[in-house]
């Protein structure tokens, strides 16, 4: 559980960010909050559920399951003893209710729950705007039931559009260009693609087509890669730096990637840099080759459900730090190049992670990600 265990029982400040946590859940498997923004929060934290009144206040509010959906809110039932029920939790648990396992109370307390138990409700950035305890003069249940009701829909939770910090740019490939790339993905044979999960503090890639139906090629072809390092540096990095206030120096993950309708391709919503062995990145970067294709687009879930698309050979970069998700494409194949951006102070992080990788992951060199090798020195230079 990525929680600190000895944390006070602090009462949270409504409109402040909470601590981020992942949790198992009492049914198998396990939850993370982080996850779960671009839509609103209830948890509830129940404390044992040998204490009657729990029972009572979890009947209570499950009277609201209408309102729980998955694009619009999220309950999580967080409970400090195994319950002698699970069949009948889980029968009830879904893709929005969730029953959360925080044996060690470290959850509780960094919420200021542990022996006071109460309901706190988040907005889509994951900023509390109620904390209602069991012993709200008004009661607990009617007042959690009341503000869920009066929750708007995740595109009006700020009372104003939002728009996704992120920035297109046209025209940073060719046409020609974009087609050379996806007939090189032709040739060149593609593989299934995983993503990266953190297994006893090490990163490993793992394949799930539930949360992931992706296929790569990557780009190996010394000419080529310097093909599309050279547009990058011409073309986008000037970019980058005007509007983000940032240098890259450096790009890794040269891939042509391919979501397939046939197979249902698409990329579930999450981060690029929580995992140990992938927190050098910055920025990520994706650039559309092709148009004929529906579905597809990005979107930015804390942000709403707009989409986004760049044109085709346009770039869309944003922070890895951004919540994000790949839309199943429906029609057709969208064929994109991705990669990563980051600077010097960022790769000596990264080969300093070579020890969270799981064997087998790659190991970082430092010789192959360099957007201006003719600027550099032969070698990474120490931490």
């Amino acid at each position: 559980m990525m929680m600190d265990k000895t944390a006070n029982n602090r009462a949270i400040a409504l409109g402040d960010p909470v601590p981020w946590f992942n949790a198992p859940l009492v049914t198998g498997g396990g939850f993370d909050l982080h996850v779960s923004a671009g839509r609103w929060v209830m948890l509830s934290f129940l404390g044992s559920p040998k204490n009657p009144r729990a029972g009572e206040e979890l009947a209570k509010l499950l009277e609201n399951a209408q309102v729980f959906r998955e694009d619009h809110l999220v309950a999580c039932f967080v409970l400090s003893e195994p319950p002698p029920d699970v069949a009948r939790l889980a029968a009830i648990s879904g893709n929005a209710l969730f029953f959360l396992a925080d044996y060690d109370g470290a959850i509780s307390r960094s919420f200021g729950a542990a022996n006071a138990p109460r309901t706190i409700v988040l907005d889509p950035m994951l900023r509390p705007v109620a904390d209602i305890g069991w012993d709200f003069p008004q009661g607990h249940a009617p007042t959690v039931a009341n503000v869920l009701r009066g929750l708007p829909n995740v595109d009006d939770s700020a009372g104003v559009p939002l728009f996704a910090p992120a920035l297109i740019v046209p025209r940073v490939f060719s046409f020609e260009l974009c087609d050379f790339l996806m007939q090189y993905y032709q040739d060149m044979g593609s593989a299934e693609s995983g993503f990266q999960i953190d297994v006893d503090g090490k990163t490993r890639t793992q394949v799930d087509f539930s949360l992931k139906r992706r296929s790569d090629v990557g780009v190996v072809v010394p000419e080529v890669r310097t093909l599309v390092r050279d547009h990058v540096v011409r073309r986008l990095v000037p970019e980058i730096e005007r509007h983000f206030q940032f240098k890259a120096t450096r790009m890794d993950r040269y891939i042509v990637a391919c979501y397939d309708a046939d197979v249902g391709g698409h990329f579930h919503r999450h981060r690029d840099n929580v995992n140990a062995g992938a927190r050098h990145r910055r920025f990520a970067l994706s650039i559309n080759l092709n148009s004929d294709f529906e579905g597809g687009d990005l979107i930015f879930p804390e942000f709403g459900r707009r989409t986004y698309r760049p044109p085709v050979g346009g770039a869309i970069v944003f922070s890895c730090g951004a919540l994000h998700q790949v839309l199943p494409v429906t029609r057709g194949r969208r064929f994109a190049f991705l990669a990563f951006l980051y600077g010097e102070d960022d790769a000596r992080e990264r080969k300093i992670n070579n020890a969270k990788l799981h064997d087998g992951e790659r190991q970082y060199l430092g010789d192959q990600d360099l957007l201006f090798p003719e600027q550099a020195e032969p070698q990474l230079a120490p931490a």
